[in-house]
């Protein structure tokens, strides 16, 4: 028999996906932000080298 009233789940379902999505975004940008910081030191490097 199919359960009445409100869905089963579903709220605590997209406020688990909306955490996990925020925190698969702030992993993405800290990791891009590491690359680029990264990016800067070796091209600062390669400057002193030069001279």
């Amino acid at each position: 028999m199919a359960k009445k009233g409100r869905e089963k789940n579903t709220k605590n379902k997209a406020k688990h996906s909306k955490l996990i999505a925020q925190k698969k975004n702030k992993k993405k940008s800290d990791a891009a932000l590491r690359k680029q910081r990264l990016k800067q030191i070796i091209e600062k490097m390669k400057e002193n080298t030069d001279n």
